[in-house]
């Protein structure tokens, strides 16, 4: 094979690699710009996994959608309308940092888990209280391992 063919193989395929990279770069990950049916979707399997592993039954799946849908309903409460990183971002946006601004965001922040917590916590009760001591036992052990659940 030539040199300059291989060179020139070699510079399409380095350039396809570096706008690849970019354009995975410049995607934004996570849930930020996520549709209320991909959040749906995405709950909705983590129920059949959680179901799965500690062998559910019905009423148990309710109780723990139920404690999915408040746990969501209460960080959609925590993020507000906008933007969180936006708004931290812009108490330093001055010369000095916006005391008031920032004692504000903290004071909207606490109200809304105080807010919603109550029902988190009666949803998280309901769901434990629900479960018999061996799928308890694996929720503690779940628990200790500090991961998610995989075998």
């Amino acid at each position: 094979m030539k040199r300059w063919f291989k060179r020139s193989l070699f510079g399409i395929a380095g350039a396809a690699l570096v706008a690849g990279s970019l354009a995975g770069c410049g995607h934004r990950h996570g849930w930020s710009n996520a549709s209320e049916q991909d959040r749906a979707e995405f709950r909705a399997r983590m129920v059949e996994r959680v179901s799965g592993k500690l062998e559910l039954d019905v009423s148990q799946k309710q109780k723990l959608t139920v404690l999915t849908e408040k746990l969501q309903a209460q960080r959609a409460a925590l993020r507000g309308g906008g933007d969180p990183r936006a708004e931290f971002r812009s108490l330093f946006a001055g010369a000095k940092l916006d005391q008031e601004r920032a004692k504000k965001l903290v004071e909207d922040k606490t109200a809304a888990i105080q807010a919603g917590s109550p029902e988190v916590i009666a949803a998280a009760a309901d769901f434990f209280d629900s479960l018999n001591p061996a799928q308890q036992q694996k929720v503690r052990e779940f628990m200790d391992r500090g991961r998610r659940w995989r075998g």
